[in-house]
């Protein structure tokens, strides 16, 4: 059986062993060409060196003679020596490299032609004969044996050059057919490069893409595709290995929707018989499961949408829920659900929580509506409300009525007092105005919730407003050694504001600062535009206040850690909180143990106020 290591070594190898032919090819071509341009170099031009001296120092000679039957016998025989001698060296050079047919013979002519042209070469050189019969011994005898040693010569020459032309021809007749091997080497190669590029693809990238193929529709649920096996190889292996891993996927599937189908149905029933009124939405906002009390006070039934339910407020929550990714909750201010169901009224805190996919999941797969019976809370809170006010109501004549007394008996108009006596009832005069001022705050929150307190907004300065509250408190900053610093800018833009109120709202804040900022701190009022609003800070680098009770400072009747005998029953914050949430912004607390507390509130500013009557029900 032929694997794939085998059918890679086999590609492969082919090619490795074109290459080396190919390698093997051209080093012996190029072995070859050098030793045919070394024969050249080396043989056929030496003997044309050779020639070309023989040739130029017999013209030498020649030139000497001429000198001597001219008249200038040492300057023709100084030629004559020196080209005599030079002429033999490179004849005994050609006699030394005879490598062609006939260049013996021609070269031995050469040198039996040069004896006698030295053997006449004194009859015409000797000064003592007569100048006729030397010019006459030189045309007669050394001017012929010049021309034929020099056409001799000439000759051998030629038979070099003709040989080198003909070793070139060859070398470049060598270089084509090396040329021509080579193109055929490469040709076969790339031959084989194909076949083994179709071969590759049959026997590799095809079954390979056919498994990513599968894997792209066992990823799309069609766990019943069966890959085709035509190979006994590692990819026939993979796509056995394959086809039994989409056989046990469809036995998991069965046995989880088997599962699912069983825990839904459970579920689905458990689910009804729930007390409480939920309801469990998909990602478009339908129902899916949805308990019988939910159902009977609100109508919902799997299968419908959250904008067909009739409530206004759901479908914004479960936009709200969706986008953050966290339990979004109806706050008490917002009002609860009111429901009459068989002549009860019902009152219920909606809350819808996102359902993600696991822990290490963000994505949503729907939302859970929650829907929280609070009608014996509701109760409660309108009793509380009733006994305080009655109480309130009740308590503040006869309190006013003991306040007279007590001012009466202090100004000593019913007869006089001892100093013990002055002493207890200033006392009692301090608590009783303590007990005006915390009656006077639950007759407030009482008028507020009962919408009877009444709001007139104007335009108001930022700086003005945070002026007149620093104003207020500066006296008592300065005796404690607090430092207070109005950083508001005038060019902030004008707020609706009801003065009256917002004094209010400053004071308590500023006062609870100061309450809790020791000697050498300091308290900051600033103020900032966020977009249709002005956020107003008091900080302050006091005590600070644990994070645990953050949450719970604009709650009625809660004090906080560190509180002191003056301090009041918790009502100051819930009142701050009334009030600005009735001027249309917020309130909010930030504050870190022993560096200090930040409180802000916000409030619209005058182009963003709504239109229409100036005054307002709290």
């Amino acid at each position: 059986m032929w694997g794939i290591r085998q059918k890679l070594m086999l590609g492969f190898g082919g090619l490795l062993a074109v290459n080396v032919v190919v390698g093997v090819m051209t080093m012996a071509q190029i072995d070859h060409l050098g030793k045919a341009i070394d024969l050249i170099l080396r043989e056929n031009y030496r003997s044309v060196v050779a020639c070309q001296e023989m040739k130029e120092s017999l013209e030498r000679l020649d030139s000497g003679i001429l000198f001597t039957l001219a008249g200038n016998a040492m300057e023709g025989r100084r030629l004559i020596q020196a080209n005599t001698a030079r002429f033999q060296a490179a004849l005994e050079k050609e006699m030394g490299n005879i490598t062609l047919p006939g260049e013996g013979a021609r070269a031995q002519k050469v040198q039996q032609l040069f004896e006698q042209y030295l053997q006449a070469l004194p009859l015409t050189t000797q000064a003592e004969r007569p100048l006729e019969a030397r010019q006459s011994e030189y045309f007669a005898r050394l001017y012929p044996l010049f021309q034929q040693i020099k056409s001799e010569s000439q000759q051998i020459l030629e038979m070099n050059q003709a040989n080198m032309q003909a070793a070139d021809s060859a070398a470049r007749g060598q270089a084509r057919a090396a040329h021509s091997q080579m193109l055929a080497a490469i040709g076969v190669c790339a031959l084989l490069a194909l076949l083994f590029s179709y071969l590759a693809q049959r026997w590799i990238l095809h079954p390979v893409r056919r498994l990513i193929e599968s894997a792209n529709e066992i990823r799309g649920g069609h766990l019943d595709l069966v890959v085709e096996t035509r190979s006994r190889d590692e990819i026939g292996r993979l796509s056995e290995a394959f086809n039994e891993m989409a056989a046990a996927l469809r036995q998991v599937r069965k046995e989880d929707r088997v599962n699912l189908m069983r825990t839904r149905r459970a579920t689905e029933e458990l689910f009804k018989e729930l007390p409480a009124a939920i309801a469990v939405f998909d990602l478009e906002g339908r129902v899916e499961v949805a308990t019988a009390t939910a159902n009977l006070f609100f109508g919902i039934k799997p299968g419908l949408k959250a904008n067909d339910l009739g409530s206004e407020w759901l479908p914004a929550m479960i936009r709200k829920a969706l986008d953050e990714g966290r339990a979004v909750e109806r706050e008490p201010a917002e009002g609860y659900i009111q429901k009459f169901i068989d002549h009860h009224e019902y009152f219920f805190q909606p809350m819808v929580v996102p359902i993600l996919l696991g822990p290490e999941h963000s994505e949503p797969t729907g939302t859970t509506l929650i829907l929280k019976d609070v009608t014996q809370l509701q109760e409660r809170q309108e009793m509380k409300r009733g006994v305080v006010s009655t109480v309130s109501h009740q308590l503040k004549t006869p309190l006013t009525s003991l306040r007279m007394s007590i001012h009466l008996l202090l100004e000593e108009r019913i007869g006089p007092i001892n100093e013990k006596q002055a002493e207890l009832l200033v006392s009692a005069r301090e608590d009783s105005e303590r007990l005006v001022g915390i009656l006077n705050d639950l007759l407030d929150i009482q008028r507020i919730v009962s919408g009877k307190a009444r709001l007139a907004p104007k335009p108001v300065a930022p700086r003005d407003l945070a002026r007149e509250a620093l104003e207020a408190v500066v006296t008592d900053a300065k005796d404690k050694g607090v430092t207070v610093a109005n950083e508001v800018s005038d060019e902030l833009p004008e707020v609706m504001a009801d003065p009256e109120k917002i004094r209010h709202v400053f004071a308590n804040l500023l006062s609870n600062a100061l309450r809790f900022t020791g000697p050498g701190g300091a308290v900051t009022l600033r103020a900032e535009q966020t977009q249709a609003h002005v956020a107003f800070f008091v900080e302050d680098t006091g005590q600070g206040v644990p994070e645990r009770e953050l949450v719970h400072l604009f709650e009625q009747f809660y004090r906080g850690s560190g509180q002191d005998d003056k301090s009041g029953v918790g009502l100051g914050l819930a009142i701050v909180k009334e009030i600005v949430r009735a001027h249309g912004g917020e309130v909010r607390a930030e504050s870190v143990v022993g560096k200090g507390s930040r409180f802000c509130f916000t409030l619209p500013v005058r182009a963003a106020a709504a239109q229409g009557s100036p005054e307002k029900i709290l």
